[in-house]
């Protein structure tokens, strides 16, 4: 499942849709597509909001090495839990990768996460090195861990000893949850089920991610697929 429903207004300089913002001559969404694919992903679900139409457009405009389904979500200004339930009845309840079409992942990461699973609710692949350059601060979601399991989560979380890489494995206790909320974030569904002692990680600090939302990241990202620069 691919959240690709934002605006991607800090990128809007460099493309008028960020899941289609190039980065070394290529479509971000593209990156996600093949990225997943050579980590033996069979299939996608990408969610659509913002620009759906053009997005859309280009999803059908050439062949991709997996299959391909797209939905939109019904209000892309909504929390981003309101495009993951919009792709729910698509996944029909099975366990599955919930990633972000606006990060660089590297096969690898994706790969260790499927083979992990949801677990018993949810399972958020984590970066621990804390205060890589390539972190933007006041954006990443922090995360502090206790053998294993999530205990808190949040933007400006203090303490904490990890980084949300954006890349989940998930199932249906997840998407029940989420349903639950009033205002379904993401964010809030990892919180409820750390309640639950239902959400566990995956340490992924030594495999390579970046989440592409801003001019800087967008430099830092022409600068590892160039091969200039390693996470």
């Amino acid at each position: 499942m691919i959240l690709a429903a934002g605006e991607g207004s800090r990128l809007r300089d460099r493309a008028s849709s960020k899941p289609l913002c190039a980065v070394a001559g290529q479509p971000l969404i593209d990156h996600a597509i093949e990225r997943l694919a050579a980590a033996g992903i069979e299939r996608a679900v990408v969610v659509t909001g913002y620009a759906a139409d053009r997005v859309e457009a280009h999803l059908a405009s050439r062949d991709w090495p997996i299959a391909i389904d797209s939905v939109r979500t019904p209000d892309w200004t909504q929390p981003n839990g309101v495009s993951a339930l919009a792709a729910a009845a698509s996944v029909q309840g099975a366990e599955t990768l919930l990633v972000m079409a606006d990060h660089l992942v590297i096969p690898a990461l994706y790969r260790r996460m499927a083979e992990a699973g949801a677990g018993p609710g949810l399972n958020l692949a984590i970066d621990r090195r804390l205060g890589h350059p390539w972190i933007d601060p006041d954006d990443v979601t922090r995360v502090r861990t206790e053998d294993g399991r999530i205990v808190a989560i949040a933007k400006h979380l203090e303490p904490y000893d990890a980084y949300d890489t954006g890349v989940f494995a998930v199932g249906r206790v997840f998407f029940e949850t989420l349903a639950k909320l009033h205002e379904p974030s993401i964010s809030s569904a990892v919180s409820a089920l750390a309640k639950e002692r239902r959400a566990i990680t995956t340490d992924c600090s030594d495999l390579g991610w970046l989440d592409v939302d801003d001019a800087r990241a967008l430099a830092i990202a022409e600068g590892w697929l160039s091969g200039r620069d390693h996470p």
